[in-house]
């Protein structure tokens, strides 16, 4: 007869195969090799069409290895921020130090948001890609804290709403599932630490009213894209940027479609139609930890 092992001993076991396949570079955690930056980054889609050209200052497309985001030249934040959680981008590397930057990449003119820029304001240096989501490597965790892909983010809103549904998204890994995740703000004015407020840093960045994320949760494997199908599971939670946000981000779970409507974007657009369709009018209503 099976008998099941306690989850305790099977997270354990879990992580001892993860650590044993990272010391072997076992096929598992290998890069995918078929994917190229933007199939692995963008997966679900480019929500806004954004694009690299100079002309798009508010629309304006950054690809990184570890994610890519559009970037809004007048609000000086991202308007969202696009990533993949696998075994493979979750290893060793701590948190890096004192590693908030300037973005010298953004272009010629533009203004760049400093590490300094939020101090004393009430709010956060929120990550959207978050540096716990990418400790493969120095540098991969090093890329989270550039500040285009930061906002100004309440301080409970950023350490307890997002820091769980965070932790639970990298707990699913752990347990073998990926996740694709995409996320953003918008909107104007949040309340932070010190009360509300509008912009930060005289003006120059904009506090974003909402913060929205969309996570499509699978199996471990390949062909991702064609794996998810109308009984896949998609958690879509829009949370306000305040400092008394609940704790429990299943508070602020909603639809796909109910962030569209907000934002004028268009999510999971990789997709087809029709399973577009199912996928976005759900609600989650799993589980909000393991």
């Amino acid at each position: 007869m099976h008998v099941p092992l306690p989850r305790r001993y099977r997270n354990l076991c879990l992580l001892l195969l993860t650590v044993l396949a990272l010391g072997c570079k076992e096929a598992e955690i290998a890069p995918r090799k078929s994917l190229t930056l933007a199939d692995e980054q963008l997966l679900l889609g480019n929500p806004s069409g954004a694009t690299a050209e100079i002309g798009y200052e508010d629309n304006h497309l950054i690809m990184r290895p570890q994610y890519a985001l559009s970037y809004s030249r007048s609000r000086a934040t991202p308007n969202w921020v696009s990533w993949h959680v696998s075994p493979y981008w979750l290893g060793t590397s701590p948190r890096q130090v004192d590693d908030f930057r300037t973005d010298t990449g953004l272009p010629e003119g533009w203004y760049r948001v400093r590490a300094s820029s939020f101090q004393g304001s009430g709010f956060d240096r929120g990550h959207n890609a978050p540096s716990a989501d990418r400790t493969r490597t120095e540098e991969d965790n090093s890329a989270t804290f550039l500040m285009t892909n930061i906002i100004p983010q309440a301080p409970r809103n950023n350490q307890d709403t997002w820091g769980n549904l965070e932790a639970y998204t990298r707990d699913l890994v752990r347990e073998g599932m990926e996740v694709y995740v995409v996320m953003g703000s918008y909107g104007r004015g949040g309340t932070g630490a010190n009360g509300p407020a509008v912009t930060v840093d005289n003006g120059r960045v904009t506090v974003p009213a909402r913060i929205w994320k969309v996570l499509v949760v699978l199996p471990l494997g390949e062909n991702d894209l064609e794996r998810i199908t109308s009984g896949t599971r998609v958690i879509a939670v829009d949370t306000p940027n305040s400092n008394s946000a609940s704790p429990q981000w299943g508070t602020y779970r909603t639809s796909v479609d109910a962030i569209e409507k907000a934002t004028g974007y268009d999510l999971l657009s990789a997709l087809p139609q029709q399973l577009q369709k199912v996928l976005e009018a759900k609600v989650d209503n799993g589980p909000t930890s393991l």
